[in-house]
């Protein structure tokens, strides 16, 4: 291949961090030529189907290249809007007369009704299967002028992000029975095993807590038991139960199909027979790989030899595991570096006096010297210690204040209580309370957040906690959310020039001033900057 192909293998995937990403493909092509502008032809790889109207059943489905020249360029908050009937404007219809523009934004709104109406019928269809909605942490760390980090904000998807994502799962899912079909022992695949069973005893433990029970026999199972799971008081015990459902979870690889029995290609979390990731090529190097196969099966199909033809199981499969390794190592990447940012925002305030430091948490689990809890405004886990290295315990005044006491400390399977001169004090799982947060620094290792109770009442101020039934957050709708966000801050950059566009120039003169630039772009001084702690994240 190319060197840019070469290249682009070599990195197999886009690396996402908290306040950046670093692009698998040069920005020429995922920014400009190979993404869908408005207004603009466009080449694409495409899938269309034929739909009952009533079923949602596929009665025709028709692969191939495609030229597609977008009527519009929405953004996500846009089109949102425009299903929800809010007033809003759309700028390819600005300059036209009234009644042409009323007459065109109404096409526009009825055909984001129609893909929204579909996609919930996908998805119904998969939930049905036995599809999972599972829970992740995802944070976007707010950098003003300066690059100080002013806020930490969860992602929130909107409907209109599920309806992309899911209209991308059955994109992959159909790319992937093609090929498959063509061939058999050499495609490339994704596959989510089962869990171990053992890996559920904490949610199931934690649920039965608040008297839910959850099944984890199948996927059908676990999904219709967290569907259950729903406190109207507080919706963030269902969070955390997913949450917990998504920890359990084991890692979706890529394979070769000669590589394993058919009745491993399964995907457990979305619940489909054959999967593999087609949507996103200038961000995922696997994507790449199956569009040629893609190109190479539609070419062997009608007689014609292939341009490129695909390699064989072995090369396959040795390719397969590099992309998983790199897969894992992005989000190893992206998991630090959302602890680092969070690390950084609390670093720069007072704990004793910055409210900022100061916030609600949910108890989720019990330990022997204290608890584990979510802090949901910053996205944040970790333990709350109920005894400290001088023996002393949480003590919890009449207004619910805590202070140190000796004391003594006594661990049960739902709840944990502290005794001392004071009386005694219960913290119980689900309970809402008040953390102050803070920074533990070490010239040994990174730095570490550290949380403490100062009350064991919920934070006054702590935003109400969202429902989370209606909002997907497998990994494709924070993919869409993250690259919403992306194309906002590309949108944002001045435009390439014509040589840029044309000839793929750069105007960086030399590779000293590439460097240059790389090292003015970075948040600290490499001299200073801490090393991220140890982290994992699972990918579903």
């Amino acid at each position: 291949g190319s060197l840019t192909d070469l290249e682009a293998r070599s990195r197999a995937t886009t690396y996402y961090l908290a306040d950046r990403r670093y692009d698998m493909l040069p920005a020429v092509l995922s920014a400009d030529l190979c993404s869908l502008l408005g207004g603009v032809d466009r080449y694409a790889m495409s899938v269309l189907w034929e739909l009952d109207v009533q079923t949602m059943a596929v009665a025709k489905v028709w692969f191939g290249r495609t030229l597609i020249r977008s009527s519009y360029q929405l953004h996500y908050e846009l089109a949102q809007a425009l299903l929800n009937g809010e007033e809003a404007e759309v700028p390819e219809l600005a300059q036209l007369a009234s009644e042409e523009r009323d007459g065109k934004l109404a096409e526009l709104v009825e055909a984001l009704e129609t893909l929204t109406h579909v996609a919930r019928h996908l998805r119904a269809q998969r939930d049905c299967g036995g599809a999972l909605e599972l829970e992740g942490l995802e944070v976007r760390a707010q950098l003003d002028e300066k690059r100080n980090i002013t806020a930490l904000v969860p992602r929130q998807p909107l409907e209109v992000h599920e309806t992309v994502a899911e209209c991308m799962i059955y994109a992959n899912h159909w790319v992937a029975r093609k090929i498959q079909e063509v061939f058999p022992y050499q495609a490339l695949l994704r596959r989510h095993p089962p869990p171990r069973q053992e890996l559920f005893g904490q949610l199931v433990d934690t649920a039965q807590a608040r008297g839910f029970s959850i099944d984890t026999s199948t996927n059908k199972a676990l999904a219709d038991s967290l569907n259950r799971a729903v406190d109207p008081r507080d919706p963030l015990v269902n969070r955390l139960l997913r949450m917990m459902a998504t920890q359990a979870m084991s890692q979706a690889v890529y394979f070769s199909t000669g590589s394993e029995p058919e009745d491993q290609f399964f995907h457990y979390g979305l619940a489909l027979d054959r999967y593999t990731h087609f949507t996103s090529p200038i961000r995922r190097y696997a994507d790449m790989v199956v569009h040629r196969l893609l190109t190479a099966a539609l070419a062997t199909e009608q007689g014609a030899e292939p341009v490129e033809a695909p390699a064989g199981n072995k090369e396959m499969e040795e390719l397969a595991e590099h992309i998983n390794n790199k897969n894992r190592a992005a989000q190893r990447a992206q998991n630090l570096s959302i602890g680092l940012f969070q690390c950084l925002f609390f670093k720069e305030r007072d704990p004793e006096t910055d409210p900022r430091c100061v916030a609600g948490a949910v108890i989720y689990s019990i330990r022997d010297n204290g608890v584990l809890v979510f802090v949901p405004e910053y996205g944040v886990k970790g333990p709350v210690y109920l005894r400290n290295k001088e023996g002393q315990v949480v003590s919890v005044g009449p207004d619910g204040t805590c202070e140190w006491q000796s004391g003594s400390v006594q661990r049960h399977s739902d709840h944990i209580r502290t005794t001392s001169a004071c009386g005694s004090a219960t913290f119980r799982l689900f309970d809402h309370i008040t953390v102050r947060v803070s920074v533990l620094s070490s010239s040994c290792h990174s730095d570490t957040l550290n949380m403490e109770v100062i009350s064991n009442k919920p934070h006054r101020s702590s935003p109400a906690p969202q429902q989370v039934s209606s909002q997907g957050r497998n990994q494709l709708v924070q993919e869409v959310v993250r690259l919403a966000e992306e194309a906002q801050k590309e949108a944002r950059k001045p435009k390439l020039s014509r040589e840029e566009r044309e000839f793929r120039q750069s105007k960086t003169p030399n590779l000293y001033s590439l460097l240059e630039e790389i090292r003015e772009l970075s948040l600290l001084d490499p001299e200073t900057e801490p090393r991220p702690p140890e982290g994992t994240q699972l990918d579903t």
